[in-house]
C-alpha cells in the first residue's frame, strides 16, 4: 500500500494494488474507488481530504490481549 497526498490540491491517493484498473466508482462527490477485474479495490481517491477530516491520518496498532 502506498499513500500520496497532494497538499496544493488537497487530494489523498491510497494505492492498494498494482492490478490494472477496470472500473471506477464514485462513492460521493469527493470519494472515488477504482477496482480491478476481479473486484478487488486498487486505489481510493479522496478530494478535499484535509478539509473533510481524512487528514491527518491516525494509525492505530493492535496488540495481543
Amino acid at each position: 500500500m502506498q499513500t500520496t497526498y497532494d497538499a496544493d490540491d488537497d487530494i489523498l491517493l491510497i494505492h492498494l494494488s498494482d492490478k490494472p484498473i477496470t472500473r471506477k466508482v464514485s462513492q460521493d462527490w469527493n470519494t472515488h474507488v477504482s477496482f480491478a477485474a476481479d473486484g478487488t479495490a486498487v486505489e481510493v481517491v479522496v478530494l478535499d481530504a484535509r478539509a473533510n477530516g481524512a487528514l491527518p491520518v491516525e494509525v492505530l496498532h493492535g496488540h495481543a490481549a
